[in-house]
């Protein structure tokens, strides 16, 4: 019988698998020898096992976990599941990519930082925006502005002259809302930014609201030097400036979306408020809250997703898991009457765009949901 079979020495070298890995994928029922010598113990191998050994080599290689590799070796001929194996697991080492590379963007976002920190301007800044245009561009961002005592340099709005605009940015780190306003006299240094605290953000807001029937009304604006300062209407309030470093925004605003859906608000509004939604941590400091399910259909409808993925749902369907409350405020935000939503992914930000202002939209940070695939 030997002189038909390969030693465990002979298929170690012919596959690439070391004789202790041999031994281990037998202990694990994976790939068994076709026959144990009972005195000696020493297992030999079939020739036909060789190309099932030079499989597991490879399928090692990319890292398939012990399940997958026994679930393809063990399929059986035309099911179809080893290739439901392999592209579950290209699609892992996709996620896991896409996790590395931003995981080192922010590291390079924040080894930049340690040597140019994007504070507070340390001049003054002047420059002059419509009170309508400001007020709503205030509106848009409000609801992401962060309330948790050990993030404080999200306890406010980042005001951030960029040449002809001023870009106002907020996050709680689970949301992230950016809105532009066009400047009627800008700063000649539109470099940095500067945190206006919560309080002065509302403040400010109550001002531009007692101005909103005049909609020529204009703002001064002067920002740097620790403090801001905003004139209206014979009005005028100002205040300190937080003195932290605000975080990039561009890095998530960088990302590239795969897929691009416009819809009705009032639809999708709709859709969210009535459809099924999951109970995960997924709210600030890890508190349970309602998550609802987004999937992109084959005939490339965004719909709401049942509570458990049902029936009609395939593993190609790209769904995305959001904060239920999250998604319904940022789509309040002006109640516009369409939307463009981008989607990159189920662990890629969800970003809610209004057609025709393209520097305002709002950014909702996945949640994890193990049976998305």
């Amino acid at each position: 019988m030997e002189s038909e079979l390969h030693s465990i020495g002979e298929l170690a070298r012919a596959s690439g698998l070391g004789v202790g890995t041999l031994r281990y994928y037998d202990g694990a029922e994976v790939l068994t020898p076709a026959w144990v010598d009972p005195q000696t113990g020493y297992r030999w191998y079939r020739p036909g096992q060789l190309a099932d050994a030079r499989l597991l080599a490879r399928l090692r290689r990319v890292g398939l976990p012990l399940a997958g590799i026994r679930a393809v070796l063990g399929a059986a001929p035309g099911s179809g599941t080893a290739a439901r194996v392999l592209d579950a697991h290209l699609r892992r080492l996709e996620e896991g990519l896409a996790d590395a590379r931003r995981e080192l963007s922010l590291i390079r976002v924040m080894t930049d930082q340690r040597e140019q920190p994007m504070t507070t301007t340390p001049a003054e800044v002047r420059f002059t925006v419509l009170a309508e245009e400001l007020a709503a561009a205030l509106d848009a961002v409000r609801f992401a502005v962060g309330g948790d005592p050990g993030t404080p340099a999200l306890a406010g709005v980042l005001f951030e002259p960029d040449g002809p605009v001023l870009r106002l940015v907020a996050t709680d780190r689970y949301r992230m809302a950016l809105a532009e306003v066009p400047a009627t006299t800008a700063p000649d240094r539109p470099d940095g930014g500067t945190i206006v605290p919560t309080a002065l953000v509302d403040a400010l807001r109550a001002l531009l609201g007692a101005g909103a029937a005049d909609a020529e009304a204009e703002v001064a604006l002067t920002l740097g030097g620790g403090l801001v300062r905003a004139e209206t209407g014979g009005h005028r309030i100002e205040g300190a400036a937080l003195d932290f470093d605000y975080p990039d925004h561009r890095v998530l605003t960088r990302l590239e979306p795969e897929h691009r859906i416009d819809l009705s608000a009032a639809e999708l509004r709709g859709a969210v408020e009535t459809g099924a939604t999951r109970t995960l941590p997924s709210g600030p400091n890890g508190a349970d809250c309602a998550v609802t399910v987004l999937t992109l259909t084959a005939d490339g409808r965004l719909a709401v997703a049942g509570a458990e993925p049902g029936p009609g749902s395939t593993s190609g369907d790209l769904r995305v898991a959001v904060n239920r409350d999250f998604l319904l405020d940022a789509l309040r935000v002006g109640r516009p009457e369409q939307l463009v939503l981008e989607l990159g992914g189920p662990i890629a930000p969800l970003a809610i765009r209004t057609p025709g202002r393209e520097g305002t939209f709002s950014l909702l940070m996945p949640v994890r949901v193990p049976d998305l695939g």
